[in-house]
This record gives C-alpha cells, structure tokens and sequence, in this order.
C-alpha cells in the first residue's frame, strides 16, 4: 500500500530515532510490512487546477530505523491509498489551509477525516460528551466566570486555540489576582475560554484513554504533574505510568468512541480526571507507544496499524514505479 504521513515540521527536522512520536511507531510499522510511506508537512500540500499535490520525501528502513531521503518527489494525493494527518496543534490558519487543500482528496483515505478535525475544537467540542465531564461553561463573561468560582471554589480556566497545556490557568475563590487572570484569558471580554471545575485528583495525573474507531483501547497511560506545575508538561519517562481503566470508564468512553468515529474521527485521546473528561484530542493524539509497550509487554502499534490499514476500502497492493509525468514516479496497481 502507498502511504502519506502529513507530519509535523518539527517531527521532520528530528524525524530518525524519535520514538517518543507516535508518528515514528506507525511509520516504522508500515515500513517494516513492505508498504512504500512518504512523509510531508503542511505547507507542503498544494492545489494545481483543484487538483491536490504534495510535495513529499520517501521514509526507510535502516537496522530498524526509519530515515528519509532528502531528494523531494512532487505526488498526488489521490495516487496514495492511505493519508494519515498527522501535523501538531494549535489549528491556525496554516493548520486549517492544509485542511481545505485535502478536502480536493477524491480517493485517497484520510485519517483522521480532515473537516471533521477543522470543525472539533479539542476543548469546546469536548462538551459534547457534557456528561462525562466536570462542570464546566464556555464564556467571555467576567462576571459569570466569577459567579461559577463562588459556586465551585476552585475552577481550572483554558483558552480554546492552545495547545500541551499552555495558558491552562487554575484560580481559587480569594485569589487576588482574580480580575487580572479572568481580563486576560478572556482578552478584556473579547475572547471565550473554557470553564472547569477543579477536580483536585488531578495531584494524581490525569489519564490518557485512547479510543480506536469505536472501541477503547485496553491500554492507558497516567500523565503526572511535576513539582512546579499542576499538570503534566514534561514528555519524560519520570512522569508517566501505567493506567488502568475502569469497568465504569470503558462503558462510559466506549460511546465516546463511537460518537467520534461517527464524525470521522477514528482515533483520538481523551484525557482523564477522576473519571471525568477533561479535553478530548483529535489532531494527532499521542499514543504513548513506547510507554503502553514497556509497561504492557506488548506491541501495541501493531493492532493500531490493523486497524488503520481496515479503513481503506478495496485494499489492494501497490507498487512505485518511475514515470516521466508530474512527477519523478507514479504509482500502479499490479495486475493480478
């Protein structure tokens, strides 16, 4: 199968040996089951007559290492079988580009669907699932934020277009910095931010439940907070450990899965407080494969792998030959 990796920038300057992305594991896997995967970014995709192209780069495999080579091949998209986009948050506007140029895709499979991750808000959109949530509102409003810090005590304030925990702001009844933190999460009333109330299990970590088309995956991760913060913020084996989910959980966030599958949201992280859903990750959720495989004894990128490649209808066997067209190649069907 012929496949295309849209990734981050910063995953393709430190593309080999990184096998704390998610990205690294999948690839790796692809590669190691004889399918061709190229790599690209965002600002890598482009239009030609509605016609949507990528410039992109070849990934291999090297002593069980993926490497790329540097010579760029200027492709169709629809000549893949499979995209996987992949590229980092925040959704800005170079992000949301890139999601209208794959919206000209006719053929290819595109995981996770890209106008379904353009109109979910991984903060906003959580509120769909409103009940397996802490209390919660969505405002600008300086005085109903302090009315719900007077009912709740202590509340947890998010701005919507952010990402890894930068500008999540936590504030107790009495604070006097109060008016300060409100006017400034919220930009003086202008910009709505996403209200929590504090749950204060969140000294615990919070849980990485993975959801895999419409199921839960057995497998979680428990993200600690460090000593300076109140969340988690360092990717460092330091500060995960193995999860567990609940019976209670896996009922409840089975029909979370199936909600977003249903959108076209085929694999996503929902993090965890307390049992209660806190944000729901839809971009490029990571999956801690490194982690879930040392603290399980297994190989979990394999069953995500499966799963992936059974997206793509009539599955058959591509090859990559050299042709004299767009590109330097092509790609076609092997006759049977």
């Amino acid at each position: 199968m012929n496949i295309l990796f849209v990734i981050d920038k910063i995953e393709l300057k430190y593309f080999e040996f990184n096998d704390l992305v998610t990205n690294f594991w999948f690839i790796k896997e692809f590669l190691e089951r004889g399918n061709d995967v190229f790599i690209t970014t965002n600002s890598r995709l482009y239009l030609e007559n509605s016609t949507a192209y990528s410039l992109c780069f070849e990934s291999y495999l090297e002593n069980g290492n993926i490497f790329y080579r540097k010579e760029t091949h200027d492709l169709k998209i629809d000549d893949f079988d499979l995209v996987i986009f992949r590229p980092d948050p925040p959704v800005d506007t170079d992000y949301i580009n890139a999601t209208y140029i794959l919206d000209f895709v006719k053929n290819a499979k595109i995981v996770n669907n890209p106008t379904s991750i353009r109109g979910f808000n991984e903060k906003l959109h959580a509120t769909l699932f409103s009940e397996y949530m802490p209390r919660h509102m969505v405002t600008a409003s300086k005085d109903k934020i302090e009315t719900f810090l007077k009912e709740c005590g202590e509340i947890i304030l998010k701005p919507l277009n952010k990402c890894f925990g930068s500008g999540v702001m936590y504030l107790h009844q009495g604070d006097p910095n109060t008016r300060t933190i409100i006017n400034g999460m919220t930009n003086d009333e202008n910009s709505v931010v996403m209200i929590q109330q504090y749950i204060p299990a969140v000294k615990y970590g919070d849980k990485r439940v993975l959801t895999l088309g419409d199921t839960i995956m057995d497998e979680s991760v428990i993200k600690l907070p460090t000593s300076d913060d109140f969340k988690f913020n360092t990717h460092s084996d330091d500060f995960i450990k193995k999860g567990v989910l609940s019976e209670e959980e896996r009922v409840d966030f089975t029909n979370v899965a199936k909600r977003l599958n249903s959108m076209g949201i085929y694999m996503a992280g929902l993090d965890v407080i307390d049992g209660k859903i806190i944000e729901v990750n839809v971009t490029s959720p990571c999956y801690f494969i490194r982690e879930i495989n040392n603290s399980f004894c297994t190989n979990v990128e394999k069953k995500i792998c499966d799963y992936i490649l059974s997206l793509v209808p009539n599955n058959t066997s591509n090859n990559l030959i050299k042709a004299g067209h767009k590109s330097d190649y092509i790609y076609k069907t092997n006759a049977v």
